[in-house]
Order: C-alpha cells, then structure tokens, then sequence
C-alpha cells in the first residue's frame, strides 16, 4: 500500500542576513494561502538552521481564518498564541535554542512584485520600519504605480504617443533624389 501526500513546497522567505545591523523584523515570509497548518511545516523547516526548532508562535487571528491553538509539524505540535493586539501582518516565531525570529507576513494574494519589494524591504539589515509602516508604504507605492500605469497607458491609446516622423518628400531628378521645398509636400 502507497500513501500519497501532498507535495510541501518550499516556504517563500526572506531573512536578513548575519551581521551587527540589527533590525526590527528578521525577514519576511509569503505563505500560498491562509491555511496556517498547511502553511507552517514549510515555515518551521525553513528556519530550523538558523533559529532553531519552532516551538511556539505568536499571531493575529484577523488573517487566519482558522485560528488553531495547536499546529502540527513533523512529530510535535508547534503552540500557537492569537493575539489581536499584535499588527496584523507580523508574525513572532520562539524557539528553546535560539530565541525569537520575528517576521512581516505578506497576504498569500499579494502580487509578485509588491511581494518582492516588501521582502527586501523587511530583509534589509538595520531596517527600523515596522510591519505596518511596511505595508502602507508598499500599498501607496503600488497605488501609485497603478495610476502611472493608467496613465502611460491612456497616454499611448489616446493619441499621446510621439508619432514617427514623416519621411520628407524627394523628387528624382536626374540620377539623385533632391528635398523638396516644404510647401510643395502635398
């Protein structure tokens, strides 16, 4: 008899790197869905080298439509604590060896390249921004690229786009082509 498993993807992270710029977040992860159990064995694995076994975790429930005190990962159950004070989009992962990693958590809907620029942002060593400032600033400059996207493409539809240049007319005479004068162009 075979079991068949869902295959586990790998976790989408990005952590600051190892240096004496310490930072207010260690990394950012974007997890494929709201799932946190489907979610979490991924995470855990992912940190394991540098922080250690995952043994408890804080959240907010706001984006976790299932709220489990208790996740599963491999053999042993990771304990979760739901706090709705805490911001949203942070999440605080404990572990026995090494402490605590604590991480902006990007909405699994969140389009790549919003994406990416907020993992670098949360990335970057010695970054002082929290996860809310991360993400306002990331929702107003997507807001903005949007408009310029608008416009650039009203821009382009509407006429706006620079129209080649019309080729001067020649008339032949003899054996070369010679310009003619502007006011004989029509």
């Amino acid at each position: 008899m075979t079991s068949t498993t869902a295959p586990t993807r790998q976790a989408r992270l990005a952590l600051t790197p190892n240096t004496t710029m310490a930072g207010l977040l260690d990394g950012a992860w974007w997890p494929y869905s709201r799932d946190l159990a489907a979610e979490l064995p991924a995470l855990a694995d992912a940190l394991r080298g540098r922080f250690g076994r995952v043994t408890r975790i804080a959240a907010n429930p706001a984006p976790w439509p299932v709220a489990p005190y208790k996740v599963p990962v491999g053999e042993r159950l990771v304990h979760v604590g739901w706090f709705v004070d805490q911001a949203p989009d942070t999440m605080i992962l404990l572990s026995y060896s090494l402490g605590r990693c604590d991480l902006l958590v990007i909405p699994p809907e969140t389009e790549p390249a919003a994406a990416a620029r907020l993992m670098a942002a949360a990335s970057a060593p010695g970054n002082v921004h929290t996860t809310d400032t991360l993400m306002s600033e990331e929702h107003a400059t997507g807001r903005l690229l949007r408009e310029a996207g608008v416009r650039e493409n009203a821009w382009e539809t509407e006429g706006g786009a620079s129209p080649r240049p019309r080729p001067r007319p020649r008339a032949v005479v003899g054996a070369r082509m010679i310009p003619l004068p502007p006011t004989l162009w029509r």
